[in-house]
Protein backbone atom coordinates (compact mmCIF):
# COMPACT_ATOMS: atom_id res chain seq x y z
CA UNK A 1 0.00 0.00 0.00
CA UNK A 2 1.32 3.35 -0.98
CA UNK A 3 1.26 5.81 1.90
CA UNK A 4 -0.68 9.01 1.08
CA UNK A 5 0.70 12.32 2.53
CA UNK A 6 -1.92 14.45 4.23
CA UNK A 7 -2.60 17.98 2.77
CA UNK A 8 -3.35 19.34 6.18
CA UNK A 9 -0.70 21.04 8.31
CA UNK A 10 -0.07 20.95 11.94
CA UNK A 11 -1.63 23.64 14.15
CA UNK A 12 1.82 25.22 14.68
CA UNK A 13 2.38 25.64 10.92
CA UNK A 14 -1.04 27.24 10.51
CA UNK A 15 -0.33 29.71 13.31
CA UNK A 16 3.02 30.68 11.78
CA UNK A 17 1.37 31.39 8.43
CA UNK A 18 -1.30 33.55 10.06
CA UNK A 19 1.32 35.56 11.92
CA UNK A 20 3.38 35.99 8.72
CA UNK A 21 0.35 37.19 6.75
CA UNK A 22 -0.62 39.52 9.58
CA UNK A 23 2.83 41.09 9.67
CA UNK A 24 2.83 41.48 5.88
CA UNK A 25 -0.55 43.20 6.02
CA UNK A 26 0.67 45.60 8.71
CA UNK A 27 3.79 46.45 6.68
CA UNK A 28 1.72 47.16 3.59
CA UNK A 29 -0.69 49.32 5.60
CA UNK A 30 2.20 51.24 7.15
CA UNK A 31 3.74 51.86 3.71
CA UNK A 32 0.43 53.17 2.34
CA UNK A 33 0.05 55.52 5.30
CA UNK A 34 3.57 56.90 4.78
CA UNK A 35 2.90 57.55 1.07
CA UNK A 36 -0.44 59.17 1.87
CA UNK A 37 0.95 61.62 4.41
CA UNK A 38 3.92 62.55 2.24
CA UNK A 39 1.70 63.36 -0.71
CA UNK A 40 -0.66 65.30 1.52
CA UNK A 41 2.16 67.51 2.82
CA UNK A 42 3.56 68.14 -0.66
CA UNK A 43 0.23 68.82 -2.32
CA UNK A 44 -1.39 71.03 0.29
CA UNK A 45 -2.88 74.41 -0.57
CA UNK A 46 -0.41 77.18 -1.36
CA UNK A 47 -0.42 80.20 0.95
CA UNK A 48 -1.45 83.39 -0.85
CA UNK A 49 -0.52 86.78 0.59
CA UNK A 50 -3.19 89.40 0.96
CA UNK A 51 -3.57 91.23 -2.34
CA UNK A 52 -1.43 88.71 -4.25
CA UNK A 53 -4.30 86.83 -5.83
CA UNK A 54 -5.97 89.96 -7.13
CA UNK A 55 -2.74 91.19 -8.67
CA UNK A 56 -2.01 87.92 -10.42
CA UNK A 57 -5.36 88.07 -12.18
CA UNK A 58 -4.54 91.43 -13.76
CA UNK A 59 -2.80 90.28 -16.92
CA UNK A 60 -2.45 93.77 -18.33
CA UNK A 61 0.33 94.81 -15.95
CA UNK A 62 3.98 93.88 -16.44
CA UNK A 63 5.55 91.26 -14.21
CA UNK A 64 7.32 92.32 -11.05
CA UNK A 65 11.10 92.63 -11.39
CA UNK A 66 13.10 89.73 -9.99
CA UNK A 67 14.87 90.17 -6.68
CA UNK A 68 18.56 89.48 -6.40
CA UNK A 69 19.23 86.28 -4.39
CA UNK A 70 19.48 86.97 -0.69
CA UNK A 71 18.49 90.62 -1.12
CA UNK A 72 14.75 90.53 -0.55
CA UNK A 73 14.69 92.65 2.58
CA UNK A 74 16.08 96.05 3.44
CA UNK A 75 16.28 98.66 6.14
CA UNK A 76 13.24 100.87 5.40
CA UNK A 77 14.92 103.73 7.24
CA UNK A 78 17.95 103.81 4.92
CA UNK A 79 17.31 105.77 1.69
CA UNK A 80 20.77 104.78 0.43
CA UNK A 81 19.95 101.07 0.36
CA UNK A 82 20.38 100.00 -3.25
CA UNK A 83 18.58 96.67 -2.94
CA UNK A 84 15.49 96.00 -4.98
CA UNK A 85 12.54 96.59 -2.67
CA UNK A 86 8.88 95.77 -3.19
CA UNK A 87 5.73 96.14 -1.05
CA UNK A 88 5.14 93.10 1.14
CA UNK A 89 1.30 92.97 1.31
CA UNK A 90 1.41 90.93 4.52
CA UNK A 91 -0.51 93.36 6.74
CA UNK A 92 -4.14 92.34 7.49
CA UNK A 93 -5.45 95.62 6.02
CA UNK A 94 -4.72 94.37 2.49
CA UNK A 95 -7.26 91.57 2.97
CA UNK A 96 -9.95 93.93 4.28
CA UNK A 97 -12.62 95.81 2.29
CA UNK A 98 -11.39 94.45 -1.04
CA UNK A 99 -14.83 94.63 -2.67
CA UNK A 100 -15.06 98.32 -1.81
CA UNK A 101 -11.76 99.01 -3.53
CA UNK A 102 -12.83 97.09 -6.62
CA UNK A 103 -16.05 99.10 -6.77
CA UNK A 104 -14.16 102.35 -6.16
CA UNK A 105 -11.86 101.69 -9.11
CA UNK A 106 -14.69 100.62 -11.40
CA UNK A 107 -17.10 103.46 -10.65
CA UNK A 108 -14.84 106.37 -9.75
CA UNK A 109 -11.63 105.84 -11.70
CA UNK A 110 -11.99 103.57 -14.75
CA UNK A 111 -15.26 105.25 -15.67
CA UNK A 112 -13.40 108.60 -15.82
CA UNK A 113 -10.79 107.47 -18.34
CA UNK A 114 -7.89 106.40 -16.12
CA UNK A 115 -6.54 103.45 -18.08
CA UNK A 116 -3.00 102.61 -16.91
CA UNK A 117 -3.24 98.98 -15.68
CA UNK A 118 -0.47 99.56 -13.12
CA UNK A 119 -2.40 102.48 -11.61
CA UNK A 120 -5.70 100.58 -11.56
CA UNK A 121 -4.03 97.63 -9.86
CA UNK A 122 -2.35 99.88 -7.27
CA UNK A 123 -5.67 101.55 -6.43
CA UNK A 124 -7.29 98.13 -5.93
CA UNK A 125 -4.48 96.90 -3.71
CA UNK A 126 -3.65 99.83 -1.38
CA UNK A 127 -6.03 99.81 1.62
CA UNK A 128 -7.12 103.46 1.73
CA UNK A 129 -9.03 102.83 4.95
CA UNK A 130 -5.71 102.20 6.72
CA UNK A 131 -4.82 105.86 6.10
CA UNK A 132 -8.17 107.21 7.38
CA UNK A 133 -9.03 108.25 10.93
CA UNK A 134 -11.65 106.14 12.76
CA UNK A 135 -14.26 108.90 12.59
CA UNK A 136 -14.15 108.89 8.76
CA UNK A 137 -13.84 105.13 8.18
CA UNK A 138 -17.27 104.84 6.59
CA UNK A 139 -16.16 107.29 3.88
CA UNK A 140 -12.81 105.63 3.14
CA UNK A 141 -13.81 104.59 -0.39
CA UNK A 142 -16.03 107.54 -1.25
CA UNK A 143 -14.60 109.77 -4.00
CA UNK A 144 -13.90 112.68 -1.72
CA UNK A 145 -10.97 114.24 0.14
CA UNK A 146 -11.04 113.59 3.89
CA UNK A 147 -9.42 115.35 6.86
CA UNK A 148 -6.39 113.68 8.44
CA UNK A 149 -5.81 116.28 11.15
CA UNK A 150 -3.50 119.29 11.48
CA UNK A 151 -5.46 121.11 8.73
CA UNK A 152 -4.40 118.55 6.13
CA UNK A 153 -6.39 116.17 3.94
CA UNK A 154 -6.08 112.92 2.02
CA UNK A 155 -6.90 113.49 -1.65
CA UNK A 156 -9.93 111.92 -3.30
CA UNK A 157 -9.17 108.57 -4.99
CA UNK A 158 -9.76 109.83 -8.51
CA UNK A 159 -7.22 112.65 -8.12
CA UNK A 160 -4.66 110.23 -6.69
CA UNK A 161 -5.15 107.90 -9.66
CA UNK A 162 -5.14 110.73 -12.21
CA UNK A 163 -1.92 112.26 -10.90
CA UNK A 164 -0.21 108.87 -10.67
CA UNK A 165 -1.14 108.01 -14.24
CA UNK A 166 0.18 111.37 -15.46
CA UNK A 167 3.66 110.44 -14.16
CA UNK A 168 3.82 107.32 -16.40
CA UNK A 169 5.64 105.28 -13.77
CA UNK A 170 7.26 101.90 -14.26
CA UNK A 171 9.16 99.47 -12.02
CA UNK A 172 12.40 101.39 -12.54
CA UNK A 173 11.02 104.83 -11.63
CA UNK A 174 12.42 106.91 -8.79
CA UNK A 175 9.78 109.29 -7.45
CA UNK A 176 9.93 112.40 -5.30
CA UNK A 177 6.74 113.35 -3.45
CA UNK A 178 6.24 116.77 -1.91
CA UNK A 179 3.72 116.55 0.92
CA UNK A 180 3.50 113.05 2.42
CA UNK A 181 0.31 113.77 4.36
CA UNK A 182 -1.23 110.43 5.38
CA UNK A 183 1.14 108.47 3.14
CA UNK A 184 -1.59 107.16 0.81
CA UNK A 185 -0.28 108.74 -2.39
CA UNK A 186 3.24 107.49 -1.60
CA UNK A 187 1.90 103.95 -1.14
CA UNK A 188 0.08 104.04 -4.48
CA UNK A 189 3.24 105.20 -6.26
CA UNK A 190 5.30 102.59 -4.41
CA UNK A 191 3.13 99.80 -5.82
CA UNK A 192 4.49 100.72 -9.25
CA UNK A 193 7.79 102.57 -8.84
CA UNK A 194 11.09 101.23 -7.58
CA UNK A 195 11.51 103.87 -4.84
CA UNK A 196 9.53 106.81 -3.48
CA UNK A 197 11.16 109.63 -1.52
CA UNK A 198 8.56 111.69 0.33
CA UNK A 199 8.96 114.95 2.25
CA UNK A 200 6.46 116.34 4.76
CA UNK A 201 6.88 119.76 6.35
CA UNK A 202 4.56 118.96 9.29
CA UNK A 203 6.84 116.89 11.50
CA UNK A 204 4.01 115.11 13.31
CA UNK A 205 2.52 113.96 10.01
CA UNK A 206 5.94 112.87 8.74
CA UNK A 207 6.45 110.69 11.80
CA UNK A 208 2.98 109.11 11.68
CA UNK A 209 3.14 108.45 7.91
CA UNK A 210 6.60 106.92 8.19
CA UNK A 211 5.43 104.63 10.99
CA UNK A 212 2.27 103.59 9.14
CA UNK A 213 4.04 102.89 5.85
CA UNK A 214 6.57 100.74 7.67
CA UNK A 215 3.79 98.80 9.44
CA UNK A 216 1.97 98.24 6.15
CA UNK A 217 5.13 96.86 4.56
CA UNK A 218 6.43 99.53 2.18
CA UNK A 219 10.24 99.23 2.37
CA UNK A 220 10.59 101.22 -0.86
CA UNK A 221 9.11 104.43 0.62
CA UNK A 222 11.43 106.82 2.47
CA UNK A 223 9.91 109.67 4.46
CA UNK A 224 11.59 112.63 6.07
CA UNK A 225 10.39 115.79 7.78
CA UNK A 226 11.47 118.90 5.93
CA UNK A 227 10.57 121.66 3.49
CA UNK A 228 9.64 120.13 0.16
CA UNK A 229 10.57 123.35 -1.64
CA UNK A 230 14.20 122.19 -1.62
CA UNK A 231 13.46 118.63 -2.73
CA UNK A 232 15.81 115.82 -1.82
CA UNK A 233 18.89 116.58 -3.99
CA UNK A 234 21.14 113.82 -2.67
CA UNK A 235 18.76 111.25 -4.22
CA UNK A 236 18.04 113.11 -7.45
CA UNK A 237 17.57 113.42 -10.27
CA UNK A 238 14.09 111.91 -10.21
CA UNK A 239 12.11 110.29 -12.99
CA UNK A 240 8.92 111.75 -11.55
CA UNK A 241 7.96 114.45 -9.04
CA UNK A 242 4.49 114.79 -7.54
CA UNK A 243 3.29 117.65 -5.37
CA UNK A 244 0.23 117.41 -3.14
CA UNK A 245 0.07 121.01 -1.89
CA UNK A 246 -0.58 124.16 -3.91
CA UNK A 247 1.84 127.04 -4.34
CA UNK A 248 1.85 130.27 -6.30
CA UNK A 249 5.09 129.28 -8.02
CA UNK A 250 6.90 126.13 -9.00
CA UNK A 251 10.03 125.70 -6.86
CA UNK A 252 13.19 125.90 -8.96
CA UNK A 253 14.96 123.18 -6.92
CA UNK A 254 12.28 120.73 -8.01
CA UNK A 255 12.75 121.67 -11.64
CA UNK A 256 16.50 121.15 -11.23
CA UNK A 257 16.00 117.72 -9.67
CA UNK A 258 13.73 116.49 -12.47
CA UNK A 259 15.58 114.12 -14.79
CA UNK A 260 15.69 114.76 -18.54
CA UNK A 261 12.69 112.93 -19.90
CA UNK A 262 11.04 113.19 -16.49
CA UNK A 263 7.53 114.30 -15.58
CA UNK A 264 6.27 116.47 -12.72
CA UNK A 265 2.68 117.13 -11.69
CA UNK A 266 1.57 119.48 -8.93
CA UNK A 267 -1.17 122.00 -8.11
CA UNK A 268 -0.27 125.56 -9.07
CA UNK A 269 -2.11 128.76 -8.29
CA UNK A 270 -3.40 130.75 -5.36
CA UNK A 271 -3.16 128.65 -2.18
CA UNK A 272 -6.58 129.92 -1.14
CA UNK A 273 -8.14 130.42 -4.57
CA UNK A 274 -8.08 129.14 -8.17
CA UNK A 275 -5.63 126.32 -8.90
CA UNK A 276 -4.73 123.99 -11.75
CA UNK A 277 -2.91 120.71 -11.83
CA UNK A 278 0.14 121.47 -13.95
CA UNK A 279 2.02 118.77 -15.86
CA UNK A 280 5.65 119.66 -16.56
CA UNK A 281 7.90 117.57 -18.76
CA UNK A 282 11.62 118.05 -19.34
CA UNK A 283 13.02 117.03 -22.72
CA UNK A 284 16.50 115.64 -23.38
CA UNK A 285 17.85 119.15 -23.85
CA UNK A 286 16.52 120.27 -20.48
CA UNK A 287 13.73 122.37 -21.96
CA UNK A 288 10.49 122.47 -19.97
CA UNK A 289 7.03 121.94 -21.40
CA UNK A 290 4.05 122.91 -19.28
CA UNK A 291 0.37 122.08 -19.53
CA UNK A 292 -2.62 122.84 -17.31
CA UNK A 293 -4.57 119.60 -17.09
CA UNK A 294 -7.30 120.04 -14.48
CA UNK A 295 -8.80 122.64 -12.12
CA UNK A 296 -8.33 121.53 -8.50
CA UNK A 297 -8.35 122.68 -4.90
CA UNK A 298 -5.46 121.58 -2.65
CA UNK A 299 -4.22 122.67 0.75
CA UNK A 300 -1.48 125.33 0.52
CA UNK A 301 2.21 124.53 0.42
CA UNK A 302 4.03 126.17 3.32
CA UNK A 303 7.62 127.00 4.12
CA UNK A 304 10.16 128.62 1.82
CA UNK A 305 7.76 128.85 -1.10
CA UNK A 306 5.75 131.43 0.85
CA UNK A 307 8.82 133.64 1.19
CA UNK A 308 10.03 133.34 -2.37
CA UNK A 309 9.25 135.97 -4.94
CA UNK A 310 8.65 135.56 -8.63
Amino acid sequence: MVEEHSATSSPKDSLRRKIAWGLLFLLILLGLLIVFFRNGAAGGPETILAGQNEQSEDKGAPAEPKKAPGRDRSDPNDPNDERLLRPLHEHPAFAERIAERVTMVSRQIESRAVEDPNVLKAMRVVPRHAFIRPAEQRYAYVDSPLPIGLDQTISQPYIVAFMTEALKLNHNSKVLEIGTGSGYQAAVCAEIAQKVYSIEIVEELAKSAKKLLKELGYPNVFVKAGDGYFGWPEHGPFDAIIGTAAAGRIPQPLVDQLKSGGRMILPHGSPRGFQHLVLITKDKDGKLHRKNVMPVRFVPMTGEVQQSKE
